[in-house]
């Protein structure tokens, strides 16, 4: 590898800002939240919802912009700019008095998240094509940036309002986050070199936006949907999943959704090393079908249900003599009634681990005394409660697993982008980059339709199932029509085999 000094500078100073920009496109998340809870702004839940979005959404929209000047004047210089640039929305923030300001600020710093684009741009110039899956896995651990947020800034802005008593402390949040562009603006420019890639013929924005019309773009922009805008959506849903499903503190919560990002972000330089040597598509299967067998696993809601179970009906006719818990006497016969023992409630706040559904049930009279019963009449009705507990540390896990799944999934993405179009990285990198942005936008919106349509959070699990199936069938699907009509021999040879085998069989 030529200049293999400058592409290891490159390459770290990429990943550091990368994570830096990242870190502070999830800002709001935190700092929203913290001023609605201390009552600092009385903003309801659609426009917390707004504000903390509305970052994401300028990130994901000028992710393709950014792509195109990437590839036009090179990484270095736009990948400069948009830090400083960044930078003073971000210090407004800290100014900000009202909703419209809150808004129109965050819709300004909300183009640190565009700094992926210039970075996967920036970073595939300096490396062989054996070498990019790796390079580019490296660089996008900088997702762990919003793990940094969701477990440093709570505790900075405790710090900073002395523990809530003092609350405009909370303006000095924004103006070090500001401060931290500024200083890795410097720091990137003073250590990094220009590079820029080779466009050919294609000097207008139209010729350069010509890869747009291959349909790998858009499969590609949906597997992104899901890996990086799941993974965003994600790293914001999961604290209230934890504080209503589970009943935890929104620290506690932070906490445990930190365990969910943190890993997927640092997990993704192994995704790029796993695409070098086995393939992208490989890789892209096998996070496919882990991610569809932990989301339907994760489908289940923690629940009780409450189902009539096995009740006792008279032997013969005659008249109720005695009625009790324990026991109801028809015509001088006792009939004895399964009781609800106190060890065998069981609720969410019970003490316990329960991995699989547990049951229990009893019986409760439903004649009185003096009434006459015929033969086969019910004397008591039965009661079955099954408990589903959906154990938080099992979630935690099956979620953890998601996340590691989506971090490789990542780099296995945008693996395959410097594969099919090696000319045009800025520019396809820039379209998936939005269309994975919008994944982290839209779906807490889709969360929150289907929760309020459901009264379930699992209906989150339920989406992406549906999701994920439909990435691996297109996948499947387009990986066959290529086998047809590469080697349509040797196609026809595996089916006729099958054929025979399965006819034997």
């Amino acid at each position: 590898m030529k200049d293999k000094g400058k592409a290891i500078s490159v390459l770290t100073l990429n990943t550091i800002a990368f994570t830096i920009c990242f870190a502070c496109w999830m800002m709001n998340g935190v700092l929203i939240t913290y001023l609605v809870e201390n009552r600092v702004f009385d903003w309801d839940k659609a426009q917390m919802g707004t504000l903390i979005g509305i970052p994401v959404l300028t990130g994901a929209v000028t992710r393709l912009p950014v792509g195109v000047l990437c590839d036009k004047y090179g990484g270095r210089i736009v990948f400069f700019l948009l830090m400083l640039l960044a930078a003073i929305p971000m210090y407004l923030v800290s100014h900000a008095s009202t909703y419209t300001q809150f808004l129109l600020a965050g819709l300004g710093f909300g183009l640190t998240g565009a700094s992926f684009a210039v970075g996967i741009a920036y970073t595939s110039v300096w490396f062989e094509k054996k070498w990019q899956g790796t390079a580019l896995g490296v660089f996008g651990a900088g997702n762990a940036g919003a793990a940094l947020t969701s477990v440093g800034a709570p505790w900075l802005l405790r710090w900073l309002t002395d523990n809530g008593t003092a609350l405009e402390g909370w303006r000095t949040l924004p103006k070090i986050y500001a401060g931290m562009l500024v200083v890795m603006a410097v720091l990137f420019w003073a250590f990094t070199h220009t590079r820029k890639v080779d466009l050919g013929n294609r000097t207008t924005i139209l010729a350069r936006l010509q890869p747009l019309k291959h349909v790998q773009v858009w499969r590609f922009g949906l597997y992104y949907f899901f890996v990086f805008g799941g993974f965003v959506a994600l790293a914001q849903w999961l604290i209230p999943y934890y504080v209503n499903a589970y009943t935890m503190s929104v620290a506690m919560a932070g906490m445990m959704a930190a365990i969910f990002s943190f890993p997927s972000g640092v997990i993704r330089a192994l995704g790029g090393w796993m695409s070098d040597k086995w393939g992208a598509r490989t890789v892209m299967y096998w996070v496919l079908g882990v991610s569809l067998v932990a989301c339907l696993l994760l489908i289940v809601p923690r629940m009780i249900i409450q189902s009539p179970g096995q009740g006792i009906m008279a032997d013969a006719n005659g008249t109720v003599e005695v009625v009790t818990d324990q026991e109801v006497v028809v015509g001088g016969k006792s009939y004895r009634l399964k009781q609800k023992a106190e060890d065998e409630i069981i609720g969410f706040e019970e003490d316990g681990t329960f991995v699989l559904p547990t049951s229990t049930g009893w019986q409760e009279p439903v004649v009185k005394v003096g009434d006459q019963v015929q033969k086969k009449q019910l004397l008591a009705r039965g009661i079955t409660q099954i408990y589903f507990q959906a154990n938080v540390w099992i979630f935690t896990f099956l979620a953890f697993v998601v996340g590691i799944a989506m971090g490789i999934g990542k780099a296995a993405v945008y693996k395959h982008i410097p594969d099919y179009f090696p000319r045009d990285v800025g520019v396809v990198g820039g379209i998936v980059g939005v269309l994975g942005g919008l994944g982290g936008f839209l779906c807490p919106i889709i969360f929150g339709y289907l929760l309020k349509a459901t009264g379930l959070w699992t209906t989150s699990w339920m989406f992406f199932t549906v999701l994920v199936a439909a990435c691996l069938v297109w996948m499947h699907l387009v990986i066959r029509r290529m086998l047809k009509k590469r080697a349509p021999g040797l196609t026809r040879q595996i089916e006729d085999t099958a054929g025979s085998e399965l006819g034997s069989a």
